[in-house]
This record gives C-alpha cells, sequence and structure tokens, in this order.
C-alpha cells in the first residue's frame, strides 16, 4: 500500500513539474515576440551609438578649461635643449654674391671661442669664434656677434720624450650680417698667446720633467751628507762619517744618470682652453663684403 502512494506522489509531483516548465517557455516566448513587435534592434544600435557620440562631445566640452582673464596665463614648459637645438637647424643664411667693399688680407680680428677647445676632441670637430664689440675700419664696420667658423684639422694628445699635445685649426666661413661668406683665415693667438703655423702646442716639458727626475737623487744625498756631518761631529763615530757621504753620492750620480731616459718616456702638457678666451684670427685672403 505504502508502495502504491509514494509512486501517486511522484507521479503526481513530475505532472505538475511538466505544466509549470511548459508553461515558463511558453510565457518566455511570448514575452520575445512582444519585444520584438514593439523595438526595432537596428534602431536600438544606431540610438546607441548616436547616444555615445553626444556623450563623448559633452565630456569634451566639459574637459575644455575655461580661461578667466583675471588670471594670469599658465607657465609653459620648455626643453631649452631642443628648441636650442632646431633654432640652430632652422637659421637661413642670405646668400652670398660678394660685395663692394674689400677686407684686405692680413686684416686680423680680436675674437673669443665659444666652446672650450682642447686636445680631447677629435679631428673634425666644429669650432666657432665670435666678435665681441664692434671692429671699425675706414670703409666698413665689423658688428659684435659676427661668428668665424672652422674645425680642427689636426689633434693629438701629449706624447713620450715630453711632447705636448697638439691642434691645428683651420677657419673657413664668416657669419657677416646673415651671410655665409667663405674666407681663408688662421689662428695667430691662442688664449693670449702667440702661436705660429696655424699650431697650438701643449707645453713641451722635458726640462722641467729631467729636474723633477732628479729630486730622489738630490734629497737621498742631502740626507746623508747630514748625517756624515753628525757622526764628525762626535769623535767615537768619527771612522763612519765618509760612508753615507759616499752613499748619497753614489744615489746622485745614479739618479743624474737614469733622469735623461726616464724623462725621454714621460708626456708633456694636454691643451685645454676654456670658453671665452681670446683669440686673434687673420685673413689670408682678401673678402668682399657689402
Amino acid at each position: 500500500m505504502d508502495r502504491i502512494v509514494k509512486r501517486t506522489l511522484i507521479i503526481t509531483w513530475l505532472y505538475v513539474a511538466s505544466i509549470t516548465c511548459g508553461h515558463a517557455f511558453d510565457l518566455d516566448s511570448t514575452v520575445d515576440d512582444e519585444i520584438r513587435k514593439k523595438y526595432n534592434p537596428n534602431q536600438l544600435i544606431n540610438d546607441v551609438s548616436v547616444n555615445n557620440k553626444a556623450l563623448e562631445k559633452n565630456i569634451k566640452a566639459e574637459s575644455k578649461v575655461v580661461k578667466d582673464p583675471n588670471l594670469p596665463d599658465l607657465p609653459k614648459i620648455i626643453n631649452n635643449s631642443t628648441s636650442q637645438k632646431q633654432a640652430d637647424i632652422n637659421v637661413t643664411y642670405k646668400k652670398y654674391n660678394g660685395g663692394n667693399v674689400k677686407i684686405k688680407s692680413g686684416t686680423s680680428f680680436d675674437v673669443t671661442n665659444s666652446t672650450a677647445i682642447s686636445d680631447w676632441q677629435r679631428k673634425g670637430t666644429s669650432i666657432k669664434f665670435t666678435v665681441g664689440q664692434n671692429i671699425y675700419r675706414k670703409k666698413y664696420t665689423i658688428p659684435a656677434g659676427t661668428e668665424f667658423r672652422g674645425y680642427i684639422i689636426d689633434s693629438h694628445q701629449p706624447q713620450i720624450t715630453c711632447n705636448g699635445g697638439l691642434l691645428v685649426l683651420k677657419i673657413d666661413t664668416m657669419i657677416y650680417k646673415g651671410q655665409k661668406i667663405p674666407v681663408v683665415a688662421y689662428v695667430t693667438r691662442a688664449n693670449d698667446k702667440k702661436i705660429f703655423f696655424n699650431k697650438i702646442k701643449g707645453e713641451r716639458t722635458y726640462l722641467k720633467t729631467l729636474w723633477k727626475k732628479g729630486d730622489w737623487g738630490r734629497t737621498i744625498f742631502e740626507k746623508m751628507l747630514a748625517v756624515s756631518i753628525g757622526l764628525g761631529a762626535d769623535s767615537s763615530t768619527l771612522i763612519l762619517t765618509p760612508f753615507p757621504a759616499m752613499y748619497g753620492t753614489v744615489c746622485l750620480g745614479a739618479n743624474t744618470i737614469l733622469s735623461p731616459i726616464c724623462a725621454f718616456f714621460s708626456k708633456g702638457e694636454h691643451i685645454s682652453i676654456p670658453a671665452g678666451s681670446n683669440f686673434r684670427i687673420k685673413l689670408l685672403e682678401e673678402v668682399m663684403v657689402d
């Protein structure tokens, strides 16, 4: 009897569940049909895109900063190195077609170097000099700011035998009143020192180095001589008096013989001229200007 009751309950529950699920599926499909009748999905997509565009416009409009005329302008951040490089690149010069005024060959100009110059710089490095103040001549005036440009045609650092560094410069351009004028010129004074053959030489230090290399022998000799004098002052040590002096003399002699050889394998001084130093440039050929 119990089994019959249980089976009856199970069958009744399954029947009710099937009717409920079927009704739910019918209701779901009915709702979908009603949505399709009342709404166009394509129109809905278009409306959404239009609304998005309008929203973007509103956001952009709201993001714009409204400038108050009573407030000062905001500071601008400028990369100085970049702007300077762009300024150099964008400089345009007037075409040079000669002139009616002649600057004679042999004319000299006192200038200063715009950047540091040293024997560490390689061959081909650009150099620039600037006229510091107006130069007045009979028929023309060289204005302050006129530039002479060139490059290093030879360079080496100090070498053995106390040979100093070397720089050979070539000046081939003059920037005069916005014109690039080709010139042939050379440097006659560098850092207020007269130079020859357009060559800036580091100091040759052989004699100075030779004297320094002899310091050791002279120092030992002086010390041993003082010891000998001290020993000679006491009768008990008188017999030892000559030995320190002899040792010092041997050291001094050996050092005197070896110091020239040691100096030979030493190097001279570097060339290092800071920016703003005084130079003099001399024209080798005449130049025609306006």
